[in-house]
């Protein structure tokens, strides 16, 4: 371990090093010792060759380095990156009783930077987006195989993050069998099909588990007020909160989103949990609508057709990422400030709304003040009711805020 090539920072980089950030970024750096090769260990030392940490190296990155370990005497060989996974593994074993699906390695919080693992049943599902771990990825799926029993490995590497990396596209089948065209899994009950091979991310958003259920608890909520909850999910991708809250017993759920085979998925799930059909109970089905369109432009419309009556009990709105990089937060604010105020206008006094941004270059302090600015525009009284975020099988690293990128709001339209 210590013939490693060094990485020697500058005076006064070691700072973030010290208090744990896990990136070393290109700027920092003072010079290499020895030649390391894309995704090779090398050490991250002071100024004064002071130890600071094992990084995996990345040339063609601005992140030049992504730290394993700030402990010298630890040896980052196949043994050590799989108790790192057994142990990232074994932390979500609680988190099983909700479902059949869950996020089992989230990156720098589980201290394998750039690697991502989602279990959907047993397939899993894996994105290798860093040097380091790209360089490590035999040892790394024999880990995750062993610590899980499953043997199916499907990889849904972004290109454009390995590309940043100098790292070639990769994908597909990488151990086990081929998935299924729709992997079905269960989730607080619902089940939900998944494309694991071209859906979005790793095929579903897990990230929003706690907050679909909190969606089901607050249909259940408003109907023990004693009138019918009609939801607008847009943005619905697959139908996720649409169905956790036709579930919960909502009267009417109209869900909108830019893909029409988003969609067709979504209707087959509602099929999958029996909600085109009235309940044995003799309960009617609740009205479902799939709506294929431009949800700016469907809000704008609903508006129109409703005015500023309250169309609506609860509304969810959970775009795509709006900003990739510091230069796009103007534009994004000015879309989140959008359909925040048309579903401002839509939401029925007593009514919830639940806003939601995945943008990491937007932070929450700002996003609170964009949605504060459409209540503003709107003329209503909200109040802020929880602070929402992902879901706990998504921790993030006190030292490492990058991490918390999914945040949230519920706001409650006062009566």
């Amino acid at each position: 371990m210590t013939t490693a090539p060094a990485l020697l920072l500058k005076p006064g980089k070691e700072r973030s090093l010290t208090r744990r950030h896990p990136w070393v970024y290109a700027a920092a750096i003072a010079r290499i010792e020895g030649e390391p090769a894309n995704g090779e260990l090398v050490s991250v030392r002071s100024s004064d060759r002071r130890f600071l940490a094992w990084a995996a190296y990345s040339p063609e990155s601005s992140i030049r380095a992504r730290c394993w370990s700030y402990r010298e005497a630890d040896r980052i060989d196949a043994a050590w990156l799989r108790q790192r996974v057994t142990a990232a593994v074994h932390s979500r074993q609680e988190l099983r009783e909700t479902g059949t699906a869950l996020r089992l390695v989230f990156g720098e919080a589980d201290g394998l930077p750039g690697l991502v693992v989602d279990q959907y049943e047993d397939f899993l599902v894996v994105q290798i987006q860093a040097a380091g771990v790209d360089a490590h990825r035999e040892a790394l799926m024999d880990a995750l195989c062993e610590a899980t029993r499953c043997s199916n490995v499907f990889e849904r590497s972004d290109p454009a993050l390995r590309a940043r990396e100098g790292l070639p596209d990769s994908g597909g089948l990488l151990r086990g069998k081929a998935p299924p065209p729709l992997v079905e899994i269960v989730e607080h009950g619902v089940r939900y099909g998944v494309d694991i091979r071209r859906g979005h991310k790793t095929g579903f958003y897990l990230d929003q588990r706690d907050n679909r259920q909190r969606a089901a608890h607050i249909v259940q909520q408003l109907r023990a007020r004693g009138r019918p909850v009609r939801v607008l999910n847009c943005f619905c991708y697959t139908g996720g909160f649409s169905l956790a809250a036709a579930c919960a017993g909502a009267a009417s759920v109209l869900s909108i989103d830019s893909s029409a085979d988003a969609l067709a998925i979504a209707a087959a799930n509602a099929t999958r949990n029996g909600l085109d059909t009235a309940g044995t109970d003799g309960a009617p089905a609740p009205q479902l609508t799939w709506q294929c369109g431009d949800v700016f432009e469907q809000l704008r419309v609903l508006h129109e057709a409703h005015g500023s009556s309250g169309a609506f009990e609860l509304i969810i709105l959970d775009p795509p990422k709006f900003a990739t990089n510091q230069h796009q937060i103007e534009r994004a604010a000015r879309a989140y400030k959008d359909i925040n105020l048309s579903a401002l206008r839509l939401l029925a006094p007593g009514g919830m709304l639940m806003s939601f941004s995945c943008s990491g270059a937007v932070e929450v302090d700002l996003f609170q003040k964009i949605v504060a600015g459409a209540v503003i525009d709107a003329r209503v009284d909200c109040f802020l009711r929880a602070r929402l975020g992902a879901g706990a099988d998504h921790p993030t690293l006190v030292t490492h805020p990058e991490g918390e990128y999914l945040k949230g709001l519920l706001l409650e339209r006062s009566t």
